[in-house]
């Protein structure tokens, strides 16, 4: 299905006929079909919306360079547009640092939030590390080398040293990755005060396990459950995920 939000051509799916809606919100650079596992399970119960985030899928890209807070306000308007008015939303990765943000100014929201489950989450700033702390350095003092001379050899050397998200993502989604990656959301975690389920892949190298445990520990109502796998956790221990959802959404 198609709807236009923030001005712009928006696909997504909608699986299941339960009075209770569900809003799964997917990870950087994926697509609907990468969470169908997870929408056929609940459609079982719920009525389940999975949109194709703007610059993901086949949904159009921004026309600017959006940042996190540009994303909740389009899940606000896109909740709108489809009527949804009490949920239980589901972030994976990306998604999950959206639904932090839409939880800045709770009373502001368009609906209300049942439950949230959050896998592999991003949106908090892990503790940095010696390692880290050096390879930042490299990147920023080659940066200002290159920066002397043409633009085009400053983006062969980031595109050089930067992530898989960053080489795969079209120049516009680059300068969006940029605006929202950095944003450190962790101290909206005390106002998530839904029942909050994490699920983390313990190797998950994008979003480390530390990231999962420290939110279960500031998040008010929230139980950590640890897969076998890594970012994408539901995909690769599929039963026990499916067991692990079956039981905090009563189906």
């Amino acid at each position: 299905m198609e709807v236009t939000v923030k001005g712009l051509k928006v696909y997504y799916t909608v699986e299941g006929c339960g009075a209770e809606d569900v809003l799964i919100l997917e990870g950087w650079g994926t697509n609907t079909q990468v969470y169908r596992p997870i929408s056929a399970q609940l459609s079982q119960k719920y009525h389940v919306f999975t949109p194709d985030l703007p610059g993901f899928g086949k949904s159009e890209e921004p026309k600017e360079n959006w940042t996190v807070g540009d994303y909740a306000a389009f899940v606000k308007e896109f909740a709108g547009k489809v009527g949804i008015q009490k949920v239980t939303l589901i972030g994976h990765s990306f998604g999950g640092r959206i639904i932090l943000k839409l939880h800045e100014n709770p009373s502001e929201l368009p609906f209300e939030t049942e439950r949230i489950v959050l896998i592999d989450s991003a949106g908090i700033r892990p503790a940095d590390t010696l390692r880290k702390r050096l390879r930042r350095l490299k990147y920023k003092v080659g940066r200002c080398f290159l920066e002397v001379f043409r633009k085009d050899r400053v983006e062969t050397y980031r595109l050089r040293h930067s992530s898989a998200d960053y080489k795969a993502a079209s120049p516009r989604m680059r300068e969006v990755l940029k605006n929202t990656v950095s944003e450190d959301l962790g101290h909206l975690l005390p106002k998530l005060q839904a029942p909050t389920l994490l699920i983390w892949g313990r190797n998950d190298t994008a979003t480390p396990l530390a990231d999962g445990q420290r939110m279960e520990k500031e998040i008010p109502d929230a139980g950590l459950v640890v897969l076998e796998g890594g970012h994408y956790s539901f995909l690769d221990s599929p039963e026990v995920f499916r067991r692990v959802m079956a039981s905090f959404m009563k189906l």
